[in-house]
């Protein structure tokens, strides 16, 4: 990297529209999460009523026993398909984490003049190393 040119009130503008949309699209996941449980709720098994509750073997707190719902299969397909995305999901808010903490940090160090800084946050952000980005940052890892 010879040459850096960056403006740092334009790229504390993009990191706050960022950020807005980083909240959007985490109340989206939310949402979306919320909705699918409540489809597999309303969409009930294929069991007959009695067998539709398991009772749950050991001691409780209350003294009570404790029942299982039994899954349905489309609830059972909604489970799968949110635990086959779980790893991407978590990902994109990692990267997205990575991108404006990486932006922040780099910029920070370009105005300091430590540009080496500054590329080492740049390369954090690229391999998503969320641990080197956080780390000296108020409420960060030390």
């Amino acid at each position: 990297m010879t040459a850096w040119d960056i403006k740092p009130q334009g790229v504390q503008g993009q990191l706050r529209l960022t950020g807005t949309r980083a909240g959007e699209f985490e109340k989206a996941l939310t949402d979306m999460i919320t909705h699918m449980s409540e489809a597999a709720q309303a969409a009930g098994t294929a069991v007959p009523g009695s067998a539709s509750e398991t009772p749950l073997h050991g001691p409780t707190a209350s003294g009570k026993p404790l029942t299982q719902k039994a899954m349905g299969p489309v609830a059972a397909a909604l489970s799968a398909y949110l635990e086959g995305r779980n790893k991407d999901l978590n990902s994109m808010g990692e990267r997205i984490q990575a991108a404006v903490l990486g932006a922040a940090k780099a910029t920070s160090e370009y105005v300091e003049g430590d540009l080496e800084s500054a590329k080492e946050a740049q390369d954090a952000a690229r391999s998503v190393r969320l641990d080197l980005l956080k780390k000296d940052m108020p409420g960060g890892d030390k």
